[in-house]
């Protein structure tokens, strides 16, 4: 499909991610001036509703295995801070 819309593959992803909502906005971690140029072309693509369900049909829920994160991480991803005003001594 980028080939078709004349893009980037990763330029179709960060427009995928910006057609979600009014309420989603991409953040690309890019460290380099030439993959910022090239995200920021992302803005430019432009989805219909159809090619939205297409690259939905990509990646269906049912097509995902395993788990996100590895399972070391697991001990600390769902862990809950206590209040600061429960360990801070007040001087």
């Amino acid at each position: 499909m980028a080939t078709r819309k004349g893009c980037t593959p990763s330029q179709l992803a960060l427009a995928w991610v910006h057609h979600q909502g009014s309420d989603v906005c991409p953040i690309p971690g890019t460290t380099k001036m030439e993959n910022f140029n090239q995200n920021v072309g992302a803005l430019s693509v432009k989805l219909t509703p159809e090619e939205m369900a297409e690259l939905e049909s990509y990646a269906a829920t049912g097509d995902v295995h395993g788990d996100r994160y590895p399972e070391m991480m697991n001990t600390w991803k769902d862990s809950e801070t206590p209040p600061l005003s429960s360990w801070k001594v007040e001087c």
